[in-house]
């Protein structure tokens, strides 16, 4: 995991998405047109959070989200997401 030249404001996470998977668990070989949307990713960056409400995760977290939390954003021609605290659900 490099270093990052981002710093999330108030309660937001800058998520680095997993892959999408490719076979299946019996070895059948998803085509592209049918993967699904990874729902879990690593925390690159966190904000300093709320007055009330602290960030309850840390960097390189391994975490679950749902399927459509989050805004897709370009670092660096990597992309990420951002997303608030609220959004995750635990880690893993």
């Amino acid at each position: 995991m490099s270093k990052i030249n981002f710093k999330p404001n108030e309660d937001r996470v800058l998520v680095e998405a997993a892959e999408a998977e490719t076979k299946t668990a019996s070895g059948i070989i998803i085509p592209d047109t049918a993967k699904e949307k990874p729902q879990k990713g690593i925390v690159v960056a966190i904000g300093e959070g709320l007055k009330d409400k602290p960030v309850t995760v840390k960097v390189g977290d391994n975490i679950l989200y749902g399927k459509y939390a989050g805004t897709e954003i370009t670092i660096d021609g990597k992309e990420y997401l951002i997303m608030r605290n609220s959004d995750i659900f635990g880690t893993i």
